[in-house]
């Protein structure tokens, strides 16, 4: 399945600086027949430096991002991201091991279209990407 926009494959970023969680994702990806370009950033400053590139085409729509992460982590990063008038209305998911409700709340009031905790085992978290999946099919993206 290829999620799309005007007949454009929606390109995600993953924004996530562990080795394993980015393999888990590719993986639950695949385990649930998404095909959509996966773009990887190791943390927010690399994140918003791929965003603002030029050559960068099309934009992601999507962004699944971690919250503890080093040099910028992701409640920094969706300050910054939710300042700039070309890149404020990307869809952004929450995919973390954070559950401190503080940073839930400052997720929620930075206009996080949702919040998920990941879970510990592989067949939690491929059924966690597939209901992410469903909600994305259901979403107009412009």
């Amino acid at each position: 399945m290829i999620l799309k926009a005007n007949n454009v494959p929606i390109t995600i970023l993953l924004v996530e600086d562990d080795d394993v969680d980015v393999m888990n994702v590719k993986r639950a990806f695949k385990k649930n027949e998404i095909e959509n370009p996966l773009i990887l950033a190791g943390n927010g400053l690399e994140a918003l430096e791929k965003l603002r590139n030029p050559d960068l085409l099309p934009k992601p729509k999507i962004i699944l991002l971690d919250i503890n992460m080093p040099k910028m982590n992701g409640i920094e990063f969706l300050k910054e991201l939710r300042a700039d008038d070309q890149l404020k209305s990307i869809s952004v998911f929450i995919m973390t091991t954070s559950n401190d409700d503080a940073d839930k709340f400052d997720a929620y009031n930075l206009n996080v279209a949702g919040y998920i905790l990941k879970p510990l085992s592989f067949n939690d978290f491929v059924s966690s990407v597939k209901n992410l999946t469903a909600y994305w099919s259901l979403i107009e993206f412009n």
